[in-house]
């Protein structure tokens, strides 16, 4: 959008804004990070060294900033990526409550409903990232991650009654490795159950466009939900559970179906046939594209602005 552009992030990040580098590599993907709380410590005195340089900074670490940043004269505001249904945050919130948030969903900020909130931006996807595919294919999809309130488990279950199979895309971070090995492995011997691990964008376009559906039957406050878009992005309707964020990306009826059971969500993979794939992908269009969240993040930036007379650099 014309906008000069510093990015504080990996090493390896594919970026056309010019790149602080913290860490060589993605943290999450490194064997030898043991804290990776050492790098974001380090990341944000970059990011304070240099503050003057810019018109707004535009922080995605949760919290970690604000006892500094709310001693620095200026423009700022936090996008909050996670659950925020945590008693303990309540606190923590109370005490920084000036600081401008912008959420990924109304459900994600019932929780602190009373903060303070400069915007509700959804997530959106480069419409060139996913190709839409018109014929629908003979498996259902999961994509995301091995945890138990992404219930992976109904997923199977689902597909299993419904005797369709279903490919499973998804990674096993530490902290699940005694769920996955106890409570999933055991259920992949099906063999209508395919485990992909984890999977390229590409491999990701592949499997979402020839699915004939996307299982998102998960049982947690979902704050968004991208692979919901993703699958939209591919022309593939969406079956999922009412928690979250879920009735604000899903469009009844036409996207996908929301439902409460596993055999509301047998019905629905029987009704999937109804739904157009190109509609989907006009629906991605129209809500979930890149440029339309580009353009909504610009103008919280220009509202916070609005007391500066000269122009100098987005962060």
């Amino acid at each position: 959008m014309g906008h000069e552009v510093t990015l504080f992030a990996s090493g390896d990040s594919t970026t056309r804004a010019q790149l602080v580098a913290v860490s060589p590599c993605a943290l999450r993907l490194s064997r030898e990070c043991v804290d990776p709380q050492i790098y974001h410590t380090l990341l944000l005195e970059q990011v304070f060294q240099r503050h003057e340089a810019f018109d707004v900074i535009h922080f995605h670490v949760d919290y970690m900033h604000f006892p500094i940043s709310r001693r620095v004269e200026m423009n700022q505001v936090t996008t909050l990526h996670g659950r925020l249904d945590i008693p303990d945050l309540v606190p923590l919130y109370r005490e920084y409550a000036e600081m401008p948030l912008t959420s990924i969903s109304h459900a994600q900020r019932k929780p602190l409903a009373w903060a303070n909130w400069a915007a509700n931006i959804y997530h959106g996807l480069p419409k060139d990232l996913f190709t839409p595919q018109e014929a629908p294919g003979k498996y259902v999809a999961f994509v995301g991650r091995i945890s138990p309130e992404k219930r992976v488990d109904r997923a199977i279950r689902i597909a299993l009654k419904a005797g369709i199979p279903i490919k499973i895309a998804a990674k096993v971070d530490k902290p699940d490795r005694e769920y996955f090995a106890q409570v999933i492995e055991p259920m992949l011997g099906e063999p209508s159950v395919e485990f992909l691990g984890e999977i390229s964008e590409p491999e990701k376009n592949e499997l979402l466009g020839q699915a004939y559906a996307l299982l998102f039957p998960i049982g947690w406050p979902e704050p968004f939900g991208l692979a919901m878009i993703e699958s939209m992005a591919c022309g593939t309707p969406v079956i999922a559970y009412p928690c979250g964020s879920v009735p604000e990306v899903v469009d009844e009826g036409k996207t996908g179906f929301i439902v409460s059971s596993e055999e509301e969500a047998l019905e629905a993979l029987n009704k999937i046939e109804r739904l157009s794939r190109v509609d989907c992908r006009r629906v991605f269009e129209e809500r979930f594209a890149a440029d339309r969240m580009a353009r909504e993040y610009s103008a919280v930036y220009s509202c916070l602005c609005e007391r500066e007379s000269s122009p100098r650099m987005i962060s």
